[in-house]
């Protein structure tokens, strides 16, 4: 979305490939679950491409969780972690988005 993506927060989502995190202009929050071994593997590459972009981000890590965990219709849907994703997500967008 370039230039018009004002903040962003992925939720377990794949990582960009590492040429294209340069093109990221949103501040980011990443948010990711414990048990997700493919999306976890990736972390590393993407948080070196971040920084050496310079790019704005913070990421939680929920404990306990695995892939969906804020999705309630699977049966790993995790209400204590859903509920802290949802209120970091809230004020997230009203620091960057206000």
């Amino acid at each position: 979305m370039g230039d018009d993506l004002h903040a962003g927060v992925p939720f377990y989502g794949a990582a960009p490939s590492s040429e294209d995190v340069a093109r990221i202009s949103a501040p980011l929050l990443i948010q990711s679950a414990e048990d997700d071994e493919r999306i976890n593997a990736m972390w590393p590459d993407f948080e070196a491409a971040l920084q050496a972009a310079g790019k704005t981000y913070e990421r939680h890590v929920y404990p306990g969780t695995k892939h969906g965990f804020h999705n309630n219709s699977t049966p790993r849907f995790n209400p204590e972690a859903a509920e802290l994703a949802e209120q970091r997500t809230m004020d997230f967008f009203r620091q960057h988005l206000a």
